[in-house]
């Protein structure tokens, strides 16, 4: 049994590899002192080596970050097939770097193969990892265990691409690898815990191979850290070997690691099970669509299902964002006839004074204010991606499925009595109280956060000729975004603590909007906003 941390190298994923000197330096000894057989120290890349990153050029960068090596250790870092030349790659001077691990995509095998020879013939170790080994083929990995057979290989890794693969799975790899795979080459496995099976798989690995003659290795990683939802834990995966196959890990070497540099990581930056990621297993989605979609959209975990459910099989495990981004727009048009819609909103509100209640705090706590305007003004109420039980609206704006079902769910009274104007883009229900309106009439796009509610709002009060609007409750985010609400429990998207931008955001699309409509529409603030400009 031998344990392989890859906190470096899948871990550069999360810190784009600037992990920093002293991090590098720290794990790799502490890992070798916890009596880790494998280190996997980072990438191989054309590029220069950086300083304090786990990007290296050649083998000798990685010199830096030893102090010294132990003799128990094997050092290995990755290249992708065909990213890097290996024209850069010395003959092995055996001074740091034992091992390179190839990893290749179903399809080149034989080309990944090819180039873990030209490795060989410079002095290095080969293990090989190949990606979404779930997608061969019986006769596939029959194929496979044939061209690793045929060069002297350390080891071959499955890989669970998309933590996707259940026991039977893994099963029926095991089962083919171990029976064509020559007894002298290591049988590994790298999960992902798209979800929550990762340990629970590498547990089932080593379990299925116990009495199996041939070596296995296992990927594990500091705290899982790795790309998207993660890796089975070093700490995890050492404790269990200790205590089920009597090995010697030192865990108090690997606490100490996490102590001392994981926890830096973990406040700036996060991995691990999700939601989104899990949505990736179960399709076997690439997890860059995933992140593209919260990075672009801010979508929501339902939309992203249905989404990522469009795509066929062969182009999840691409990251085409050209098609994403069709899918998306897909999704969001469902473009439907509103002139009718448009017609009779725009009868009822033309002429009148509007009042937009924004879902910000300022409406509790600003209450009198807002209050003393109804009676004063008699608007038309025009509640704006959220219920607030404290007001009588007579209409509630609502932009996206996860707000329509909490509001349908959560405050049923107050949304049977109002008229609902509800964009295309949700799936609701048919009720002679909705007026549909295209998504696309009351979004500007070029920026983030494009689809904020009020904007929003007041492109539509635009679309209709409504010439005097007030808005209360149209408040900045701060530190959590909850704590901004009216009501805490709103169902919300986090920008990943990036408050300052998505206030930045709101109010450049406030200003432009007021350019765009000038002396059309006269906007007026009821309760305190920072885009009262």
């Amino acid at each position: 049994m031998q344990l392989l941390d890859c906190t470096l190298r899948d871990g550069a994923y999360i810190v784009d590899a600037k992990f920093g000197t002293s991090a590098i330096k720290g794990i790799i000894d502490k890992l070798q002192k916890a009596n880790i057989e494998v280190i996997e120290c980072g990438w191989l890349k054309n590029s220069e080596h950086k300083i304090g990153t786990t990007f290296f050029h050649v083998p000798e960068d990685i010199s830096m970050y030893v102090n010294q090596k132990s003799e128990k250790s094997v050092f290995v870092a990755m290249i992708d097939w065909d990213r890097y030349d290996l024209n850069y790659l010395p003959q092995n001077n055996h001074s740091i770097l034992d091992a390179i691990r190839v990893v290749f995509p179903r399809g080149k095998a034989k080309e990944g193969i090819e180039v873990g020879r030209q490795i060989l013939a410079k002095g290095y170790k080969v293990y090989f990892q190949a990606a979404n080994t779930l997608a061969y083929t019986d006769d596939e990995l029959v194929e496979l265990a044939q061209y690793v057979n045929a060069i002297d290989a350390e080891a071959l890794s499955i890989v669970d691409t998309f933590g996707a693969m259940y026991e039977e799975d893994l099963d029926r790899i095991i089962e083919i690898l171990d029976e064509n795979l020559d007894s002298r080459i290591k049988l590994g496995f790298h999960s992902h815990n798209n979800q929550q099976l990762s340990f629970a798989l590498t547990q089932y690995f080593v379990n299925r191979l116990q009495y199996s003659e041939r070596d296995v290795v296992v990927d594990a990683s500091l705290c899982g850290m790795g790309r998207g939802a993660g890796n089975t834990t070093t700490e995890l995966a050492a404790s269990f070997l200790n205590r089920k196959y009597n090995c010697n890990y030192e865990m108090n070497q690997i606490l100490d690691a996490i102590d001392l540099y994981m926890g830096n990581f973990q406040e700036k930056f996060s991995w691990g099970y999700s939601t989104p990621y899990f949505i990736s297993g179960m399709y076997c989605c690439h997890v860059n669509n995933i992140a593209y979609l919260q990075k672009n959209h801010r979508t929501n975990a339902k939309d992203m299902n249905e989404i990522i459910k469009s795509l066929n099989p062969d182009d999840r495990i691409k990251y085409d964002y050209d098609l994403l981004e069709e899918k998306y727009l897909e999704n969001q048009n469902r473009m439907v006839d509103d002139s009718d819609s448009v017609e009779m909103l725009s009868s009822d509100l033309q002429g009148r004074n509007i009042l937009l209640i924004a879902p910000g705090k300022s409406t509790l706590t600003e209450i009198s204010k807002v209050k003393d305007y109804i009676k004063a003004k008699n608007p038309v109420v025009i509640e704006v991606n959220a219920i607030n039980p404290e007001y009588d609206a007579d209409y509630l704006f609502l932009i996206s499925n996860s707000r329509y079902d909490y509001s349908k769910s959560v405050y049923p009274a107050q949304y049977n009595k109002m008229k609902k104007i509800l964009l295309s883009n949700i799936a609701a229900d048919n009720d002679e109280n909705n007026f549909i309106v295209n998504f696309n009439k009351v979004v500007k796009r070029g920026w983030d956060y494009f689809d904020n509610a009020v904007i929003s709002c007041l492109r539509l009060m635009k679309v209709l000729q409504v010439k005097n609007v007030a808005i209360a409750g149209f408040d900045e985010f701060n530190d959590r975004y909850n704590e901004s609400y009216a009501d805490s429990s709103l169902p919300t998207v986090n920008p990943k603590g990036d408050w300052n931008k998505l206030n930045a955001e709101i109010l450049d699309m406030y200003k432009d909007f007021k350019n765009n409509v000038g002396n059309s529409m006269n906007i007026e603030f009821v309760t305190d906003s920072i885009f009262d400009v």
